[in-house]
């Protein structure tokens, strides 16, 4: 029997085949590329990431063994070649087991506007992506690349604790407090909008 995986058959990308490796390839470049982009903020860091990734993975496919997700796999590549490229960036500085509230403790945000009322249109609006995108770049590393990997890549709890190497309750607080952090980052920003709304200007 045929060993398959996500649509790829094994056994052709362990023995080298060059026509399956790229149809990975092309399954996954832009998935790979946004996310080193949102790590690093260069893109021509994003290339780098995205081309040492998939060489990585040339290499060792023939010691895969399956038991993940190649999508996981893959994404776990990335985010350690995206990891060290910040680490030589600010050497000391940069690390998934920082403190993931900063100073703040566990303090909750003080100040949290309900933007639930919103049309799609609003939330989904390029001015809206631009403070959604400038409020993610805030966030610790510890918490932006569960986000990242969770709700922009829309990997489970266990795939995302796969890649980051930690547990599912680790993965799930880490989420918990980026999604907290970045609605307090974003209240101001949404918080006009509903005034604009409510006024008749929107």
């Amino acid at each position: 029997m045929v060993e398959t995986v996500e649509d790829f058959t094994l056994e052709a990308l362990r023995a080298g085949d060059r026509a399956e490796f790229s149809r990975l390839v092309e399954a996954y470049s832009a998935n790979i590329y946004r996310l080193a982009l949102r790590m690093l903020n260069q893109p021509q860091d994003a290339e780098d990431v995205l081309q040492e990734t998939f060489l990585k993975a040339f290499r060792h496919l023939k010691n895969f063994d399956g038991r993940s997700k190649l999508s996981t796999w893959l994404f776990r590549i990335a985010t350690n070649e995206a990891l060290m490229l910040l680490r030589r960036r600010r050497p000391g500085q940069v690390s998934l087991d920082e403190p993931v509230m900063g100073d703040e403790g566990d303090q909750e945000p003080l100040q949290i506007v309900d933007w639930c009322c919103l049309p799609e249109k609003e939330m989904m609006s390029q001015e809206a992506r631009k403070h959604l995108d400038a409020a993610i770049d805030q966030l610790p590393h510890s918490l932006r690349v569960v986000f990242l990997l969770r709700d922009i890549e829309d990997l489970s709890t266990l795939e995302t604790a796969e890649v980051l190497g930690l547990s599912e309750t680790a993965v799930k607080t880490r989420l918990s407090r980026a999604r907290m952090r970045l609605r307090e980052l974003l209240s101001a920003y949404f918080g006009e909008r509903l005034l604009v709304m409510r006024d008749g200007g929107g």
